[in-house]
């Protein structure tokens, strides 16, 4: 065997040797996994926390099978904020009420849940709804029609749904269904929220067991809040599941991903400055 071909034997024979992996490398290795799974831990526990949307309830505003991300510090930490419950904190720390309108992430420690709504009363309020029409503080809250559908609803066959544009004091607006105003939680007794507490509803008004429901959800006390709703991070439709990723493309709901759900708040107008109100149509629910 020539010299030439001694050299490209061997070079082969280099080429096909396995690489191997020092100890210390993969000490470093582990390492680096540990930190990175210690820093996701603390971001989840402490900034934002991932939830999806199991149901219909918060419809039209969120969708089933969207992917969210709720920003803890919103509202300050209980214990209802960290895994299990298990922190020994007693109320809430470094704290600041919710506001009207916003979509909220509470625990519901009796059935070892946490659910999703928008807060519409705060500590104080009366709430009613009369005639499918809700009442904040004996005020009727205005509503603009803006459009009617079939929906199929499974069993139930096809109901015709309602649109409207709510308007809640402060002036968050954001969007409702309706089936009718004579569903069974279209007519309440009159609900004055607690200190401390907060009533919360669903944006789909008759598919929705809120604060409406007193011995399901009633009041809910300040400290069961675990975080406001960001944005949307993800959404895809029934025919697909977060992990089954082959599907994606056919699936994704591409102009939700990176929704703000932080609600839009008109500016405070300045000191003699004209407030302008938007004048609300009402179509009557046939």
């Amino acid at each position: 065997m020539s010299d030439n071909e001694q050299q490209s034997a061997a070079g082969q024979n280099e080429e096909h040797k396995p690489v191997l992996i020092e100890k210390g490398e993969l000490g470093e290795l582990a390492k680096t996994a540990l930190l990175a799974v210690f820093i996701a831990l603390l971001i989840r526990t402490f900034l934002f926390e991932p939830f999806n949307i199991p149901s219909t309830s918060m419809k039209p505003t969120l969708l089933v099978g969207d992917y969210l991300f709720v920003y803890k510090p919103s509202y300050g930490y209980s214990r209802y904020s960290f895994p299990f419950s298990l922190a020994p904190i007693e109320g809430r720390i470094w704290g600041k009420e919710p506001q009207r309108g916003d979509i909220v992430v509470f625990a519901q420690p009796k059935y070892g849940i946490n659910l999703i709504k928008r807060v519409i009363g705060l500590p104080g309020d009366r709430i009613q709804v009369t005639k499918g029409r809700l009442y904040i503080n004996d005020k009727i809250v205005p509503r603009e029609f803006v459009r009617s559908f079939e929906e199929d609803k499974g069993s139930e066959g096809m109901v015709k749904t309602y649109e409207y544009r709510e308007t809640l004091p402060g002036g968050v607006v954001h969007s409702i269904y309706e089936e009718g105003d004579d569903r069974n939680l279209d007519n309440t007794e009159v609900y004055t929220v607690p200190e401390e507490h907060y009533f919360m509803m669903g944006d789909n008004r008759d598919n929705s067991q809120d604060s409406r429901v007193q011995e399901a959800v009633g009041y809910v006390p300040l400290e069961y809040l675990i975080g406001r709703a960001d944005f949307l991070f993800f959404s895809t439709n029934h025919y697909a599941a977060l992990f089954e990723f082959w599907k994606w493309p056919w699936s994704i709901r591409y102009e939700r991903l990176f929704m703000d759900l932080d609600p839009v708040r008109p500016a405070q107008p300045s000191s003699g400055e004209a407030q302008a109100m938007p004048v609300n149509k009402e179509k009557p629910q046939g």
